[in-house]
């Protein structure tokens, strides 16, 4: 898994790549606090390689919450900035600090 970060001169705002390897995942999604943890809001595209991608502008100097959900299970992403513990989810959160 991968997260990429690439700021933006012109605004306060931080284009966010995620990549998820996920061969035999029929779909995968980012959740967070920027998409009202909405599984359809944000769905990345599987590329030709077996991994999925996509990118979501978030407004920088912001800290944001996330998981994927691959095929309906939650998956934190080990290259998260941070973890956040969430008593709802009863697990960790990854943390996007932008």
């Amino acid at each position: 898994m991968a997260i990429k970060k690439q700021y933006l001169k012109s605004k306060p705002v931080c284009k966010v790549t995620f990549s998820v390897p996920a061969e035999e995942a029929k779909s995968v999604a980012v959740v967070g606090s920027f998409n009202e943890w909405n599984t359809e809001a944000t769905e990345l595209k599987k590329l030709k390689n077996g991994t999925f991608k996509g990118t979501v502008d978030l407004e920088s100097d912001n800290s944001y919450e996330f998981r994927y959900v691959v095929d309906g299970k939650y998956v934190n992403d080990e290259q998260a900035d941070a973890y956040a513990w969430n008593d709802y989810a009863g697990a960790e959160n990854g943390v996007l600090n932008l």
